[in-house]
């Protein structure tokens, strides 16, 4: 179980998500103002499926009404997909470490890309 409450830190922010829910193989977390949530789940089928979602809302001026207010939402995810055998823990977190790697090394300049649109 994660510590109850996780932190997050976004663009040098810290913001605290106490615990807001709680399942078998599932838990979720949030920013007093609703603004930043996580999410973690375990499914166990054929397969193990790890999900760690964070999700962010913003309130911005509306684009077509400027004077009036809409919510805007984006989320990331890391899903972890593997195998009931084959593979140790270990081995999982070194392909997880080496995407997590490649995608923020010189200054994220890959996953720039990738939000640019590029592949």
């Amino acid at each position: 179980m994660f510590a109850d409450p996780q932190s997050v830190t976004i663009n040098g922010s810290a913001t605290s998500l106490p615990r807001t829910g709680n399942g078998p193989s599932s838990a979720g977390y949030q920013s007093v103002d609703g603004l930043v949530r996580e999410f973690v789940s375990h499914q166990d089928g054929k397969r193990y499926r790890r999900l760690v979602k964070l999700s962010q809302d913003k309130i911005s001026a509306d684009a077509l009404v400027p004077s009036q207010n809409s919510r805007s939402s984006m989320s990331v995810q890391l899903v972890i997909d593997h195998p009931k055998n084959g593979f140790t823990n270990a081995e999982v977190k070194y392909l997880v470490d080496a995407l997590l790697a490649q995608l923020s090394a010189s200054s994220g300049a890959l996953i720039t890309k990738v939000i640019g649109g590029e592949s």
